[in-house]
């Protein structure tokens, strides 16, 4: 038997011939997650978490919220914790994951994280999860309310 493997298919996350993962660049990626779910401007997730129900999801690290303050209402849930708090199945789930109906609008500072955890939070089967175009400053820049941390 030889050593070499390039015969072997469907490694996880390889292509057929050689294993090796595809390699794709950021904004490729961006697009490829971003076309599996509808984004919402600042407008529409306000009103979503204000008449829906929706939850706000701000994954903003520390010294973001400190300089810039925080959305009312919004829970609060650095990335690195996004996936443990959220899963409604989890053992580390916060009181609001209760469902994977349930609508989560995520939100960074720009909206490019945010998408990125949005695809997570889908694999996850939270199947309505969004994120805000613009994040965390199209929200501040549409007006809409701030409060210091």
């Amino acid at each position: 038997m030889s050593g070499d493997h390039s015969d072997r298919a469907g490694s996880a996350g390889g292509t057929e011939r050689t294993g090796a993962p595809e390699r794709v660049g950021i904004d490729e990626l961006l697009e490829r997650v971003r076309a599996g779910y509808e984004r919402i401007g600042p407008q529409e997730a306000a009103a979503a978490a204000a008449t829906d129900g929706a939850l706000l999801v701000d994954i903003r690290y520390a010294a973001l919220r400190e300089r810039d303050g925080l959305i009312p209402g919004a829970l609060v849930v650095e990335r690195n914790e996004l996936e443990w708090r959220l899963d409604p199945q989890g053992s580390h789930r916060a009181a609001e994951a209760v469902s994977h109906d349930l609508r989560v609008v995520v939100i960074c500072n720009e909206g490019y994280a945010s998408s990125l955890a949005v695809a997570s939070l889908r694999r996850l089967g939270l199947h309505r999860a969004t994120d805000l175009i613009g994040g965390f400053q199209a929200w501040r820049a549409a007006g809409l309310p701030v409060t210091s941390p």
